[in-house]
């Protein structure tokens, strides 16, 4: 079994993100109408760099329910069963997940955690494991299909896979959600593996959506200094005054 290899890709985002957030936060300030003030947003008769000026504003204040209008989804492959064990932990989200009850894991890839990768000894013991529960695993399906249980094989068979095994996901998430997402999982107290693929999306949408995603990251940058405690932090910020 191959060691996989991370990869995010942005598949979609909510149209017009930047008018769609600044005609929510004006509906919050105004007697008019958003659905006035929408032809004229898409239409550029208010710049754009006017619309995210006054989004960058209100943001500054602390208002930011307006951001969840928009929403963007991503396709991740090459992450462990670990890894998204504690991605569905962000509940505010949407998932779909590759079933190891309907996919032959026959030849299951997995993650290589780098502080392995970095012993000789320790990365021979770890592959050597990956490949014994490859051979477990195409050992009991053979014998369940022998008994009866045909495509179902692959729903017990299953059970003898490692957290290590790749997966695939596609990810929804709304732009409050995601920095909240990111101010946990771009922290250097983050698990190494769900922090990765934490800084590939942010840099995706850095691009994406500046005026929203540009600031977000680990809570320490937000704040100018770390939430953490002297017990935890990483030393890379001040401590909270």
């Amino acid at each position: 079994m191959p060691e996989s290899k991370l990869q995010v890709k942005l598949l979609t985002g909510t149209p017009n993100p930047v008018s769609l957030i600044y005609a929510a936060f004006r509906q919050c300030y105004s007697p008019g109408f958003a659905g006035d003030l929408w032809p004229r947003l898409v239409n550029g008769d208010v710049s754009r760099d006017e619309q995210a000026g006054f989004i960058a504003k209100v943001l500054e204040s602390g208002h930011d329910s307006p951001i969840e209008h928009v929403s963007y989804s991503f396709a991740v492959q090459g992450v462990s069963r670990a890894l998204t064990h504690q991605l569905v932990r962000h509940r505010i989200a949407s998932y779909s997940q590759q079933s190891q009850r309907y996919v032959d894991e026959s030849g299951f890839e997995y993650v290589l955690p780098p502080a392995i990768a970095r012993i000789p000894e320790a990365r021979k013991r770890y592959e050597d494991f990956m490949s014994m529960t490859g051979q477990a695993y195409r050992d009991l399906k053979a014998i369940l299909q022998e008994h009866g249980r045909g495509k179902k094989a692959n729903e017990d068979a299953r059970f003898v896979l490692p957290q290590a095994a790749e997966s695939k996901i596609v990810i929804t998430m709304n732009c409050r959600s995601l920095i909240h997402f990111f101010e946990l999982r771009c922290c250097e107290r983050a698990q190494w593996e769900i922090r990765k693929m934490a800084w590939k999306m942010l840099k995706l949408l850095s691009t994406e959506l500046p005026v929203i995603f540009q600031l977000a990251g680990p809570r320490c940058r937000r704040l100018g200094y770390c939430p953490e405690g002297e017990k935890f932090t990483c030393g890379k910020m001040p401590l909270q005054p």
